[in-house]
């Protein structure tokens, strides 16, 4: 197992836990991510999951179809994104990121953890699920986004940085950086 794998795996099994908690009726309730509903967080993950795919192995990403499952298109994604995650040479080829030209190891390592980690958490919220995130996770992953505090704040990327309570723990500081109330 490569360490972008191990990487990986943690922030999807906890996005992948928050998924299948919704029901049906679930997929419309309003979600912390301004103007987004829970299926749209859904949406926004599986499709830069799929825009990461195409970028390592070709192809078209397409957006989430209004008539697809919601809860299967992110099974299809994260099984495929985990594949890559397992081969070396992929990891390697250099695609389109956030920042320009990046391995898709760094890509997946990075941008895609932090995205998935994070919309974890909105989607939990919208849906009354369970919130908590994988602690060295949320360590992890605050640790390489502080650096990038300036990108972050560009229009359609995250809101402003919020001040955490006094005595907030890992997880809420995490949040209130990246614009969330917890």
């Amino acid at each position: 197992m490569t360490e972008v794998q191990d990487v990986y795996r943690r922030a999807s099994q906890g996005f992948d836990a928050a998924v299948r908690s919704v029901t049906p009726d679930q997929w419309s309730a309003p979600s912390p991510c301004e103007q987004w509903k829970a299926r749209d967080v859904v949406a926004h993950v599986v499709e830069g999951h799929r825009g990461v795919i195409a970028g390592a192995k070709g192809g078209e990403a397409a957006p989430l179809a209004a008539d697809e499952d919601p809860g299967r298109a992110w099974e299809e994604a994260s099984r495929a994104l985990d594949q890559i995650t397992g081969e070396p040479e992929t990891l390697a080829k250099e695609i389109d990121g956030p920042a320009g030209k990046m391995p898709a190891g760094q890509v997946i390592g990075q941008f895609v953890t932090m995205d998935t980690l994070v919309h974890t958490w909105d989607l939990a919220r919208a849906v009354g699920a369970d919130e908590r995130l994988d602690e060295d996770l949320v360590r992890r992953t605050y640790e390489i986004m502080k650096p990038m505090d300036a990108m972050i704040r560009q229009p359609g990327v995250f809101g402003p940085r919020l001040e955490p309570p006094a005595g907030a723990d890992l997880q809420t500081q995490f949040l209130c950086f990246l614009g969330r109330r917890a």
